[in-house]
């Protein structure tokens, strides 16, 4: 398909669900859960990951929604607590098969990496230590790299749209390294595009403002000096207050869970910990998908499904919620510069991320040249992601077998 006729039947206007027939919404239905179903089955590598396969597969390949609508609802996510890429997935969702598909296409994002990091609890309570994955992983990454470039390269062509997002995109990588808060930065991007956008009116410039919830001062609450011994219920309601109030990455989640779980409630050594957080980062899907795993540590079985459903319970309410005012905000001469400034922002710091994660990916000459071969293959050939994530990890495998 050509670069011109990908680009006009991205423009086309999807027919809406509820003017589909039962026959046609049932099957529509379906292929969302099957997608979602994959790439949470593939989806390595962390949210910027996620995001550049939510890209290949809903915007270039299926033509679900246009590059800039997915833009938007990106920037929409970045401008409320949860997961991200979790939320942006419950977006495409809804936008495809409205409840029923925002509750289809954020469980099946989230299914196979609650399976798969259920089962590694249980083996871990069992034999107190983890598989040996290091291989496969070692193998993923530089594919994962590569795939989230190719993202950047197709998302920023659409997100910079002059100068001031240009700038504010460059300024977000710089105040990144120097350690300035993801979420100051984002909401600095909007309002910054905004003013410069709209100067006669900027004493309006709060609009954009208005999608943050009060999360500082839920954080501080909720939390007893001396914690009863865990149940499901107190295990529900822990992890219902974080996915309330956190935004960030899988680390900023590391320092909640250290403060409140290790050392408030005393309920985790430090130890099970960092096994929690390093089995929510190499297996595929969400990030938060730790709470699972550390849910089955304090409550078992109970305590898995208890915590999944309590981090991820409110990223589904807020989309509900948010999605049917996307169109609204776009619309507003203010908010719709404001979320150019965030979509923006967003690119900037999924590039920020990149870099750091293409640090720890590329460790010497064999896995250089496995993300330049995946690069080169990605972009000239747009190959399904999936198979370049299965070919990463023979590859590992390989590797270890050789050495």
């Amino acid at each position: 398909m050509s670069q011109q006729s990908e680009e006009i039947q991205s423009a086309e206007q999807p027919v809406s669900y509820a003017e589909l027939s039962p026959l046609q919404q049932k099957q529509r239905l379906k292929e969302l859960a099957l997608v979602f179903l994959k790439l949470g089955t593939i989806a390595f590598g962390g949210p910027a990951a996620h995001i550049a396969m939510m890209d290949l597969e809903v915007v270039n390949r299926r033509q679900w929604l246009s590059r800039e609508k997915l833009l938007d609802l990106l920037g929409v996510t970045n401008l409320i607590p949860g997961p991200n890429s979790t939320e942006l997935a419950i977006h495409i969702g809804y936008e495809r098969g409205g409840w029923r598909g925002l509750i289809i296409a954020g469980s099946c994002f989230i299914l196979p990496a609650m399976l798969i990091v259920w089962m590694l609890a249980a083996i871990y309570v069992r034999y107190q230590q983890l598989p040996e994955l290091e291989w496969v992983l070692y193998g993923i990454k530089p594919v994962i790299i590569a795939i989230v470039v190719q993202a950047l390269w197709q998302l920023g062509k659409k997100a910079i749209k002059g100068i001031p997002t240009l700038v504010v995109g460059v300024a977000v990588i710089a105040a990144f390294f120097l350690g300035v808060n993801e979420i100051l930065l984002l909401l600095l991007a909007g309002l910054g595009v905004m003013l410069i956008k709209n100067l006669w009116r900027s004493k309006s410039g709060t609009a954009g403002a208005l999608l943050l919830p009060i999360s500082g001062v839920v954080a501080q609450v909720g939390s007893s000096p001396i914690a009863p011994p865990a149940t499901w219920l107190s295990v529900f309601l822990f992890f219902l207050k974080i996915g309330s109030v956190l935004y960030g990455s899988g680390y900023v989640l590391l320092a909640f869970l250290q403060r409140d779980l290790v050392e408030r409630n005393q309920w985790l050594t430090s130890q099970q910990l960092l096994d929690a957080i390093a089995i929510g980062q190499f297996t595929p899907g969400p990030v938060f998908t730790t709470a699972t795993f550390i849910g089955y540590l304090l409550a078992g079985n109970a305590g898995a499904i208890a915590s999944t459903i309590g981090i991820f319970l409110p990223a589904f309410i807020l989309v509900a919620v948010i999605n049917p005012w996307v169109p609204k905000l776009r619309s507003s001469p203010l908010v719709s510069s404001a979320l150019d400034g965030v979509n923006a922002a967003s690119l900037g710091l999924m590039a920020a991320v990149t870099f750091t994660l293409g640090q720890a990916a590329l460790v010497d000459l064999l896995t250089v040249v496995l993300a330049l071969v995946s690069a080169f293959v990605v972009f000239r050939f747009k190959v399904n992601s999936a198979w370049l994530v299965l070919a990463g990890g023979i590859v590992g495998l390989v590797a270890q077998l050789i050495t």
